[in-house]
């Protein structure tokens, strides 16, 4: 028989090396992966999903509320030059011949006179979505020049939430301020139309934020 011992060193260098060969397709696997994943600051943010988004648009349609409520009452107190009541202007749509909240979010019901109502099984989310964009599109693009930061910061804020997918969002170019009392006038107009608008808006997410939970 083999002295006791024989062959244990050529074993050893045998399990050594098939550790060393395991250990280095280990690394190349590692490295494989490494290079196939992409980097870590590189990479992408998943996109919000939709649920996310109709919460974010939720939390800043009342801020947009807010905003609104606060910039009117402060006209009402005669920043305009004049007292900015409803009974002193004749209130005007300006989303009316375009896309906007009403159009998009609800349908016209002959059996009720053509009033707008809500029919959820026909209804179409992204469209409405896009009816609440286009209505603070338009609303921005008039109250540029009104000197209320925080209006069109919250109205900023509401635009970048519904197209948070989609990349920054065009903003106008500054305004030159207001000058005639009709200017002025049209403004007020406006202001109370806005505000209006904005508590449809806000009811319409909470609507939407609901029917989003229950599906």
């Amino acid at each position: 028989p083999p002295p006791r011992g024989a062959g244990i060193p050529g074993g050893r260098a045998a399990a050594r090396g098939c550790r060393q060969r395991a250990g280095l397709s280990a690394l190349l696997l590692a490295l494989c992966l490494a290079l196939a994943l992409p980097d870590p600051a590189w990479a992408l943010p998943p996109p919000p999903s939709p649920r996310h988004r109709l919460a974010d648009g939720l939390s800043r349609s009342r801020e947009l509320l807010a905003a609104a409520n606060a910039s009117l009452h402060r006209v009402k107190l005669g920043t305009l030059g004049f007292e900015c009541t409803l009974e002193e202007v004749d209130l005007e749509d300006i989303t009316e011949n375009q896309m906007n909240t009403i159009k998009a979010c609800t349908s016209e019901d002959p059996g009720t006179g053509n009033c707008p109502v809500l029919e959820r099984p026909t209804f179409d989310m992204s469209k409405c979505l896009q009816g609440i964009y286009k209505d603070l599109n338009a609303y921005r693009a008039e109250l540029k020049n009104f000197n209320d930061q925080k209006v069109l910061a919250t109205i900023d804020e509401m635009m970048k939430a519904l197209k948070a997918s989609s990349g920054s969002t065009p903003q106008p170019s500054a305004g030159t301020g207001l000058a005639s009392f009709k200017e002025r006038m049209r403004l007020c107009s406006i202001l109370h139309a806005f505000q209006i608008r904005t508590v449809t808006i806000d009811r319409m997410m909470n609507y939407l934020t609901s029917l989003e939970s229950s599906l």
